[in-house]
């Protein structure tokens, strides 16, 4: 009886904490935010502001804390930024000088985001893209007045521009102390596909740099650093062509780019080799799933990504402080600073899209207008609109501060106030369809010091609505629950049985066989929420070399039941050529049946079934794949994933 009374105890009490505390004492901020130790006074805590001067010109009014109407750039400062970063494109208007969108960022626009900076006391991150709109790993486009020079007149083209940007910049009086030569650079920038060539234009950035502004440092940019192998490989070509840089600085979005771990792993070695210093030059994350803008945003509930703090504002000051602590005390003393990205780019304030749209097009504050069709028809041309992290910003939809914003100042103090929950932790489960579903008694709240605790949960699910779930087939269910006033979720699958083992690759391939028949460049089960169909790991390919791509993976299965089966598989991928492509049965040795399998883009799964075939008790079954792929100039590539053996009633 006691141990009941104790464990009822703990329950309550867990419960109680649930609620918003009213009777702690007031705090500096209701921001839960442990101290970064060993944080260096000129450690730099930058935002990128972009698109502030278009969101101005929309008619956006940034607020300070108080609600008053405040100089953006000044509420910034306030709170510990204490680096502005601006992009530069080379020419972002077409022939009738109506703007591309994005903020219309030319070099105008960044020596007023620049002059207003070093008026609060901030310095400027100069980000050049070296191109006349968005530049990222699968977009580096030439600018059109560049188009067509070779790379030696290229070359004397990002020197003149990098230098007549920034002398308009020190003419204005701006403080500049870092500038970016190129944007997210993977092996692409300025139209270039070589390091050969892409090292010349880095060297000219650089030059310009030092001559104009030889205090400032040089940064080189990258992305991806959950992608084995590639950072290393980047920094290592940088190194043999003796590319004159300072900064190795990363992207680094939680919900794509890997672990904390895997970013203090892959900068430190960056660091320690190479004599770099490191930083995190973008980031962000979601205070909330919901739009404000009636334009999509990028990230939002469900879809697949990494969701390692709840979209609340104190998951958001979480992240940053977690990113922020890694860079600090992770890098082997190498980490300078953590930039977030476009931390103000919030609605224009329409009640409408049509309205809102009215103003993306006449100031170029959403992502795109149409008038980048022009330049960039297959994407922008199509998909203009507006903010796609309005949910990211640090701003409410009024142009307020979040509280969020104040992490910046409190990690170098600390705010170790008593912990709350802040969310519930969502379930996933995965259940045969002929199995009882058994849902959990507890759900993780999710404190603000981001500890969890359990408590328990009331589940809302009906007799019938469970009956149905197991009579419907396989589908995907959000079962609702409540605990302390909030609401649970737990995502059940409903599956058929599955024969193989580690069926999607969770396991790390267990039970899976690879043959590589021709040296493929990358081959192996990888670990990436938003490139699997089911988890977080698949199986990935990719090779660089025309027809370097020919495999099997394949698994043995014995001693199946009697009866009658089918084998599906899904299968996904990008710039594959000639293919030949199938899923394949074969009983004892012998093929018995096969499925063939298409390549199209990323994000397009084809799911395919071998025919059902009879199997007998003595025989040994094995289910696989077979990938050739010549490939289409850029590296052929796929990811494999949910591998399913599947009985066939009668």
């Amino acid at each position: 009886m006691m141990k009941q009374w104790m464990t009822l105890l703990l329950a309550m009490t867990l419960l109680v904490s649930l609620l918003p505390s009213a009777m702690a004492e007031e705090a500096v901020s209701t921001l839960y935010v442990k101290k970064v130790e060993n944080l260096p006074e000129d450690f730099i805590f930058g935002m990128d502001v972009s698109s502030v001067l278009a969101e101005e010109r929309s008619g956006v009014i940034y607020r300070d804390f108080d609600g008053s109407e405040a100089d953006l750039f000044r509420v910034l400062a306030d709170n510990g930024i204490n680096y502005i970063r601006v992009r530069v494109w080379n020419d972002p208007y077409d022939a009738q000088g109506r703007g591309f969108g994005g903020g219309n960022c030319d070099t105008a626009a960044a020596v007023e985001m620049g002059r207003r900076a070093t008026a609060n006391g901030m310095k400027l991150l100069v980000d050049f893209h070296y191109s006349d709109f968005w530049a990222d790993p699968g977009k580096q486009m030439v600018p059109r007045s560049w188009k067509g020079m070779d790379i030696e007149t290229k070359t004397e083209a990002v020197y003149q521009f990098t230098r007549d940007c920034l002398l308009q910049m020190k003419d204005a009086g701006v403080d500049v102390g870092m500038v970016q030569v190129g944007n997210e650079t993977n092996g692409r920038l300025c139209g270039e596909r070589t390091w050969f060539n892409i090292q010349y234009l880095m060297q000219a950035g650089a030059r310009a740099t030092r001559e104009v502004y030889p205090g400032a440092l040089v940064a080189l940019h990258f992305a991806n650093p959950e992608k084995e192998g590639s950072y290393a490989t980047y920094a290592g070509k940088m190194a043999y062509y003796n590319v004159d840089y300072d900064v190795f600085a990363t992207s680094y979005y939680p919900y794509w780019h890997g672990s904390l771990d895997n970013l203090s792993r892959v900068l430190t070695e960056i660091a320690e080799t190479y004599g770099k210093k490191v930083m995190v030059v973008e980031t962000s994350y979601a205070f909330t799933p919901e739009d404000s803008d009636f334009s999509g945003n990028t990230i939002g509930e469900g879809g697949g990504i990494v969701k390692d703090y709840p979209f609340t504002v104190q998951g958001q000051a979480n992240c940053i402080r977690n990113i922020t602590e890694t860079v600090v005390n992770r890098t082997g003393g190498a980490g300078i600073g953590v930039v977030y990205w476009e931390g103000a780019w919030i609605t224009v304030g329409g009640q409408s899209w049509e309205e809102n749209h009215e103003k993306w097009e006449a100031f170029g504050s959403g992502w795109a207008s149409s008038y980048a069709a022009v330049y960039d028809p297959d994407d922008a041309g199509r998909y203009y609109g507006g903010s796609a992290v309005d949910n990211q910003a640090m701003f409410d939809a009024q142009g307020r501060p979040l509280e969020s914003l104040k992490v910046f100042s409190l990690m170098r103090t600390g705010n170790d106030i008593p912990p709350v929950a802040d969310a519930l932790e969502e379930v996933t489960l995965i259940c045969d369809l002929n199995a009882p579903l058994r849902l959990p008694q507890t759900v993780n709240a999710v404190m603000t010091d981001d500890s969890r605790a359990a408590v328990p949960v009331q589940w809302h699910l009906s007799a019938a609505e469970e009956s149905r779930m197991h009579t419907s087939g396989p589908a995907q269910y959000d079962v609702i629950g409540t605990t302390g006033g909030m609401t649970a979720h737990c995502y059940v699958s409903m599956v058929e049985y599955n024969y193989l083992t580690d069926y999607s690759f969770e396991e790390g391939g267990v039970g899976w066989e690879i043959t590589d028949l021709k040296n493929a460049d990358e081959l192996y089960v990888e670990d990436k929420s938003t490139d699997s169909l089911t988890g977080t790991r698949h199986m990935h390919f990719w090779s660089a070399r025309k027809d370097s791509v020919e495999f099997t993976v394949e698994q043995t299965v014995r001693d199946l039941p009697a009866g009658k089966y089918r084998f599906t598989v899904s299968i996904m991928g990008g710039d594959a050529g000639d293919t030949d492509i199938y899923a394949y049965v074969k009983l004892d040795g012998q093929i018995v049946g096969t499925a063939p399998m298409r390549i199209t883009s990323y994000g397009n799964w084809d799911t395919t079934t071998v025919p059902a075939f009879d199997y007998q008790p003595g025989h040994t079954v094995a289910v696989g794949v077979y990938v050739k792929c010549q490939g289409a100039g850029n590296g052929a590539w796929g990811k494999i994933d949910d591998a399913l053996l599947n009985s066939v009633q009668e």
